[in-house]
């Protein structure tokens, strides 16, 4: 299963995990050991080759190589420790867990990366994991580690606040900001002010979603609104500077069908909410009113000629996970992201990027998984160069729990 399905099914947890801390054991160590054979007849970028972003495949030939890749990867295990106690009249419920997929500096490396570690009392919550504007629950039955990346994927530091009632949730968080600025041609007019330029987080993200649930599955609809702004590192003032409105609506839901079967759907659309996504585009770009503009003094943007304004983004996702009986299951569906590119960006811009997968599972018991995995990824930059790339994965995973030795 990839970095979210499994997650539900080791930790018993959905997407309020102190939903159910009165069923839960006070203390509990969890985790799985995970290894990754991907067999890749193209390529990706070095750093993501144990996993299929569409994002990173290349849009030029030979650019990583020859086609052909062999991968083994322990980079998806996991471990975690979760606990609860009663505390003033309402559970207190502490998590916190990680796995070893580096990203960022750590791209390509067997590291710790950390997931959740957040506390949550009553209807409070605070710390790190799942977004408010997210819903982890439509994650599919995938092994590849990234996954779908149509869907609003990420876990951020946040502050929520969560009300149910009946089949009803409502919840309203504060998330850390964080802008992808792209400079685009900016390194043309002044190649000194585009490598200065970076996102300016002055406020936090506003996210809230309203959630239904009932026997049939459930659907969630989640908004988001932001300040996506920039600013120019070592320049007078910190000049050129500004920032927009970035604003975002997620439809998702989990249809139960026959005893076991689910159909997973969402649908994403926004200005300036690429951060959010699980792979592909950019919050904010550089936008020219008037392509032949006069060309500027030295060190300033045209200021009438030059802005930046946040980027359109569409996602989608539909999978369906099929149980064969109690031991076999398989899960296929595609997934695809599409952004209006500014017309000042450059034409190696990302712009659109599709993802499929199909797969059968053998799971013998709740704590041994193998099987393997097909998966088709394409992407497409602004100027229209293509990319494909199509592996196949085959993983066994070995979890574990501190309950299975009382």
């Amino acid at each position: 299963m990839s970095r979210c399905a499994f997650a539900a099914a080791a930790a018993g947890l959905g997407f309020a995990g102190a939903a159910h801390a009165q069923d839960a054991p006070n203390f509990e160590v969890y985790g799985f050991a995970q290894l990754d054979y991907v067999q890749d007849f193209k390529r990706v970028h070095p750093d993501w080759d144990a996993t299929l972003r569409p994002s990173k495949i290349p849009t030029v030939d030979g650019i990583y190589g020859d086609d052909g890749q062999a991968i083994l990867s322990a980079r998806q295990s996991r471990l975690g420790v979760r606990a609860n106690q009663p505390i003033a009249g309402n559970d207190l419920f502490v998590r916190f867990e990680f796995d070893l997929y580096g990203v960022g500096d750590d791209a390509g490396q067997t590291t710790f990366r950390l997931r959740h570690a957040y506390g949550e009392w009553g209807p409070i919550l605070a710390g790190q994991t799942n977004s408010v504007f997210m819903d982890g629950d439509t994650f599919p039955n995938t092994i590849d580690y990234w996954g779908p990346n149509g869907m609003v994927f990420v876990r951020t530091p946040q502050i929520r606040y969560t009300y149910k009632t009946g089949g009803h949730q409502i919840a309203v968080a504060l998330e850390l900001p964080s802008n992808d600025i792209d400079p685009g041609n900016v390194r043309l007019i002044d190649s000194d002010i585009a490598s200065g330029l970076q996102g300016d987080e002055e406020l936090p993200d506003l996210t809230a979603h309203w959630r239904y649930g009932a026997d049939w599955g459930h659907v969630q609809v989640a908004g988001i609104l932001r300040r996506v702004g920039f600013e120019t590192a070592g320049t007078p003032n910190n000049e050129p500077s500004d920032s927009k409105t970035g604003w975002g609506v997620n439809l998702s839901s989990n249809i139960k069908l026959l005893e076991k079967d689910v159909i997973h759907l969402s649908a994403v659309y926004g200005e300036g909410i690429a951060t959010y996504m699980n792979d592909g585009g950019t919050d904010l770009a550089p936008e020219a009113d008037r392509l032949n503009a006069p060309p500027p003094a030295p060190g300033e943007l045209p200021p009438i000629g030059l802005r930046g304004d946040v980027v359109p983004l569409f996602g989608m996702m539909a999978y369906y996970d099929h149980y064969w009986n109690d031991q076999f299951s398989s899960s296929i569906g595609y997934s695809r992201v599409q952004v209006d590119n500014t017309n000042f960006q450059e034409g190696t811009a990302f712009q659109t990027a599709q993802y499929a997968s199909v797969n059968l599972l053998y799971t013998p018991s709740d704590k041994i998984m193998m099987g393997g995995e097909f998966l088709w990824g394409t992407r497409e930059d602004k100027d229209g160069e293509e990319g494909e790339d199509y592996r196949l994965q085959i993983s066994f995973k070995y979890a574990f729990s501190s309950n299975d030795f009382r």
